[in-house]
């Protein structure tokens, strides 16, 4: 097994490196970056342009895993290595790699127009989330850590979805020796005016949701006790605030987290699909996110 990144030439963010040395520090297993360059049309005769452009992206290819391996130097404890292939399709390529060389996740960097501390999908990335059969871990803008992964908090609507994310996710921690936190968002609609006039609709809806998820977590607790974890391995918390960022931010967050969100399609044509409050809770993540996608249903 082994943690795959995807690293993109002329990249200056070592942030997914970083986060899959982490993974690794916390589950030995070996890194290995990929670089995807582009790949030349393949003419039976090629031309003079043909040979150069073979011959520019072979030196992009060599450039990105030099730069690859100076970022491994940082991690001496850490298997890794870099290789470059030629694609046509980056995600593809990726995929394709990853399953030959038996990945268990993906791990990506943020788009380099993020902000400093953020998780951004870039173009490439969010197609390969849409392909994806294993988990794609993505990196903050800039994301540097001393840490070993020491604790994970996953995302929990009490859906089929969630519980079966739980069960992933409580399988992760035991791989990688985390604590692990259950975490509802809870966050308010915006007002219509058909309910603006009832009095205290909105609060009357927040504490309804708030007994219900209270609840499921109490399930949930029962649940992973089951299956081996003591009380002081876990964590459950219900955050309701009137926006996303607040949301995300309340719950705190320490170096050596990780936040874990799973799919909304289980549709074998798109392994990971982002909802509305998956994506939401990605953007505002100040900690690295890895996107689990859901089993596949037919």
């Amino acid at each position: 097994m082994t943690y795959m990144v995807g690293y993109g030439p002329h990249n200056n963010d070592r942030s997914a490196i970083e986060l899959a040395c982490q993974l690794a520090v916390s589950h030995p297993e070996p890194v290995v970056a990929v670089s995807v360059v582009p790949k030349g049309w393949g003419t039976p005769v090629a031309g003079g342009s043909d040979r150069e452009f073979e011959g520019w992206a072979a030196a992009e290819g060599r450039a990105s895993t030099e730069a690859a391996m100076s970022d491994f130097r940082s991690h001496p404890g850490v298997d890794g290595s870099a290789v470059w292939v030629p694609g046509r399709s980056v995600p593809q390529v990726l995929l394709e790699q990853a399953h030959e060389r038996n990945a268990w996740m993906l791990v990506v960097g943020s788009a380099s127009d993020a902000d400093d501390g953020r998780v951004r999908l870039s173009s490439k990335t969010d197609r390969l989330l849409h392909s994806s059969t294993l988990p794609v871990a993505i990196a903050p803008r800039g994301y540097r850590t001393s840490s070993s992964v020491t604790r994970v908090t996953v995302g929990f609507r009490d859906d089929d979805a969630s519980w079966s994310l739980l069960n992933r996710v409580a399988e992760m921690c035991r791989r990688i020796g985390a604590e692990l936190r259950i975490v509802t968002f809870l966050v308010e609609p915006p007002r219509r005016p058909v309910t603006s006039s009832v009095s205290h609709a909105q609060t009357q809806v927040l504490d309804l949701w708030t007994a219900q998820v209270t609840a499921a977590q109490q399930e949930a607790a029962v649940h992973l006790e089951s299956l081996g974890f003591s009380d002081d391995e876990l964590t459950f918390s219900v955050t309701a605030e009137s926006d996303w960022k607040t949301a995300v931010s309340a719950v705190g967050w320490s170096d050596g987290d990780i936040l874990v969100v799973g799919s909304s399609s289980t549709h074998r044509l798109a392994q990971v699909f982002l909802g509305s409050s998956a994506s939401k809770i990605l953007r505002n993540s100040p900690v690295p996110v890895v996107v689990v996608p859901g089993s596949v249903t037919g």
